[in-house]
């Protein structure tokens, strides 16, 4: 463990929105250091989508700090929690989702935060394990600990409840199981969102009525998407996804708003706190085009989850599309011969070749003017390709496949 407080404390406190109480922090963390005695943090996911993006890695870049000052990680991968969905932030109850899909949501999630965690370190937990054998008697213990009038003073219930919005029963279960992993794994400090303040709160006011020491709640600031003006969500398509391939990677992060150089870099990244604080006052006195720090920022951001040199291939491959308006040299190709008569239906062929998850998305993108073969718009959701010589699929600004027959032609 590091023993030095101040290094701690100064790394810890990195783009830290609150930490409750603050005085306690200090206490606790200088009697950790000093007992050489590890916080146990934690943080909990829920798995409601099958990839995480550059918001959620906020906290998790938090735990990595704390991990690597000696510190234990916890992780709870919430099966359970997300049967029943956060409130925070909603004007209405989450859809439910099916346990099998949460559990298929969850592999993907673990693979993605062993991308920036010590698996070796890292504690792991699914809190159905205890929630699945809950008898219901410990359940109506557990829900008699905080009431129905402190559950209505947090925002989103209080405003559905002015607004005559229903607030379903099971709603009010969320907090509470939250708060319960605290009492499991016996957690010393929670990380989460500002907007997971009241959730955090719950697990300090019932962790003592189990005999644990109330826990310490540090928030982090929430990661405005893309568009520069809601959080970063994949409903809302303004997000990075952990697993977007290093060219995409790259260009999503130079379509962010120049105000939000800094934040990213902050937050979502390695960057030293003394370059982000070069380029804060290079941006505010308009000494330096956004341009160049950006192109900085979004290689660190792609070289950390893709490997050293990755962010730089992909500034190359970018500056050759954008500013030389060509296609680049190394795109990923596609071997048409596998169709008959290399005919294929194009939504049916932008899934294939990977530049759709899905149909329903490939639709999407072809009617909102996105698709392009050969620099001629697709707009019928119905065509059919057939391919005689090399082409160029383009998807959006920055997904390309060249379209082979399978010949040397």
């Amino acid at each position: 463990m590091t023993k030095n407080f101040d290094q701690q404390y100064k790394t810890l406190m990195r783009g830290v929105a609150e930490i409750t109480p603050a005085d306690e922090f200090k206490e606790r963390l200088g009697a950790s250091i000093e007992n050489n005695q590890p916080l146990r943090v934690k943080q909990g996911f829920d798995p409601t989508a099958p990839d995480i993006h550059l918001g959620h890695t906020v906290g998790i870049r938090k735990l990595k700090q704390f991990q690597d000052l000696g510190h234990q990680v916890v992780l709870i991968v919430g099966d359970y929690t997300a049967l029943v969905g956060d409130p925070s932030g909603r004007s209405s109850a989450r859809p439910p989702l099916g346990h099998e899909e949460i559990l298929e949501n969850a592999k993907t999630y673990q693979d993605q935060f062993f991308r920036i965690l010590d698996k070796e370190k890292t504690e792991v937990h699914f809190n159905g394990s205890w929630f699945s054998k809950m008898p219901l008697k410990e359940l109506i213990s557990l829900t008699s600990k905080y009431t129905v009038a402190r559950m209505l003073e947090r925002d989103d219930f209080e405003k559905r409840y002015k607004g005559g919005s229903p607030i379903f029963v099971h709603e009010f279960l969320y907090p509470l199981m939250q708060a319960y992993d605290s009492v499991e794994i016996k957690a010393d400090i929670e990380i989460g969102a500002t907007e997971q303040k009241f959730n955090l709160l719950v697990g300090r006011s019932i962790q003592p009525d189990y005999g644990l020491r109330g826990q310490m709640i540090l928030t982090m600031p929430i990661l405005v998407g893309l568009d520069g003006k809601m959080k970063m969500s994949k409903s809302s398509g303004n997000y990075v996804a952990v697993d977007d391939p290093p060219g995409e990677m790259f260009g999503k992060l130079m379509s962010i708003p120049d105000e939000l150089i800094v934040s990213y870099a902050e937050l979502a990244s390695d960057m030293p706190l003394a370059r982000i604080a070069e380029i804060r006052e290079q941006l505010q006195s308009g000494s330096v085009n956004p341009m160049a720090p950006k192109k900085e920022l979004a290689a660190l951001i792609t070289d950390m989850y893709h490997g050293a040199g990755s962010g730089d291939a992909a500034r190359t491959a970018f500056e050759q599309v954008f500013s030389h308006g060509q296609d680049p040299e190394d795109m990923e190709e596609f071997d048409m011969s596998r169709y008959t008569d290399q005919t294929i239906w194009i939504v049916q062929l932008l899934t294939d070749a990977g530049l759709s998850k899905s149909n329903g998305e490939a639709r999407r993108l072809i009617a909102g003017g996105g698709v392009s073969l050969d620099g001629e718009r697709i707009e019928d959701v119905d065509t059919k390709i057939k391919i005689t010589r090399p082409a160029v699929l383009k998807v959006g600004k920055r997904r390309f496949r060249r379209l082979t027959t399978g010949t040397k032609d």
